[in-house]
């Protein structure tokens, strides 16, 4: 077994293999306690700027900022190997699994957020994060974080905990990349009326192409898609007899083909590993979960939900397009955002620049448990 042969989580553990544990954090280089860096507002700061071959298996890191809504505007960006445009560029709080603006306590197998009673300067949405999707790079990895909030961040603690080898990475190594994404609101497609409240698999409307689906990822290239973190704000509730988000299906089409795609599902709560709505409200499962689940009247609030396809990644030779219906054949406009995970080989496509600040700020935000409507 090589440095990069694949292994299980713990079966792999015994095998010794010629590697240089190394970290980059934020320690206090007085010896002091001052543990932080801080980053001015509109400023950035360079968590890791690692030059070599090796591979970034776990990062951890917390924050204090007193912008509103500032895991938001927060951006966190990785670059492998010398590339001009990211492979992975989010705002923080969704790349770490929780949409709209907020944290929860949450535990996933590749990341998670570990939050807890409001004590001291910490904020209302303090948490701490974790991630360890495997990162490999070939001559230099560089993660950043882009503070475009008007308040500073105050205390950025962080580690990034990376090996260093002599081996040189493989061909069939893919490198990380991960893409926030939003629509604000989806556009609905509206379908005939019907006389009574029909049950759900009676809904009226057909969707036979896919073309008006919420996009997570459309990527070039060959690799493989490992999942996603979806975030709903189910507002537009309140207009329609039909309220529920579940019924979208999830469409995965593979190098450029037309529908119906090789992955056709059944329903967004489907997809997401749940079943007849999400029964159990929030919940955090190794591979699929519900990191936030409404705090107002049920199923018309904010939702987070995660899909990772660790066992079972989806793999595309030339492109891969995931989509998901917003409501059954997208009768529903509401806002989506999302952060897809996958491999492939550079280069990418150039990624593209989030949205504006104030364009990427959720419509409604649950502060102290109160609604900013």
């Amino acid at each position: 077994m090589t440095f990069w042969q694949a292994s299980s989580p713990l079966g792999g553990l015994p095998k010794i293999k010629s590697a240089r544990s190394r970290r980059e954090s934020s320690w206090d280089r007085t010896g002091g306690n001052r543990d932080f860096a801080v980053v001015p507002a509109g400023g950035t700061h360079v968590l890791a700027d690692l030059t070599g071959t090796g591979i970034i298996t776990h990062i951890w890191l917390t924050t204090r900022c007193y912008s509103p809504q500032y895991l938001r505007k927060i951006v966190l960006e990785m670059y492998w190997d010398g590339e001009d445009t990211p492979s992975v560029r989010s705002p923080l709080g969704d790349f770490f699994g929780v949409g709209h603006a907020v944290s929860s306590h949450f535990v996933a197998l590749p990341i998670s957020q570990v939050t807890g009673p409001r004590r001291g300067p910490k904020g209302p949405f303090a948490a701490a994060m974790n991630c360890y999707f495997p990162m490999p790079f070939a001559s230099s990895a560089r993660i950043v974080i882009r503070n475009e909030s008007d308040q500073p961040i105050e205390n950025l603690f962080y580690y990034v905990d990376y090996d260093l080898t002599d081996e040189p990475v493989p061909d069939d190594i893919g490198r990380f990349h991960a893409l926030y994404r939003q629509e604000k609101p989806t556009q609905k497609v509206v379908h005939p009326a019907t006389a009574d409240k029909p049950a759900p698999w009676d809904l009226p409307g057909v969707n036979v192409t896919g073309d008006d689906n919420y996009v997570i990822l459309d990527a070039e290239g060959t690799g493989h898609y490992v999942g996603c973190v979806l975030s709903i704000d189910n507002f537009d509730a309140s207009n329609q007899e039909f309220t529920w988000p579940g019924e979208g299906d999830d469409m995965i089409f593979i190098d450029g083909e037309v529908w119906p795609p090789s992955l056709h599902g059944t329903g967004t709560e489907d997809y997401f590993g749940a079943a007849w709505g999400f029964p159990s409200g929030a919940y955090a499962g190794p591979y699929h979960g519900i990191s936030l689940a409404s705090s107002a009247q049920e199923h018309f609030g904010l939702w987070s939900l995660y899909r990772f396809h660790i066992e079972d990644p989806v793999r595309f030779s030339a492109s891969i397009r995931v989509t998901i219906e917003h409501g059954h054949a997208n009768d529903q406009g509401n806002d989506y955002s999302s952060v897809a995970y996958w491999y492939q080989h550079l280069p990418h496509r150039p990624t593209p620049e989030l949205p504006p600040v104030e364009q990427r700020l959720p419509r409604r935000w649950p502060e102290h448990g109160l609604w900013d409507e």
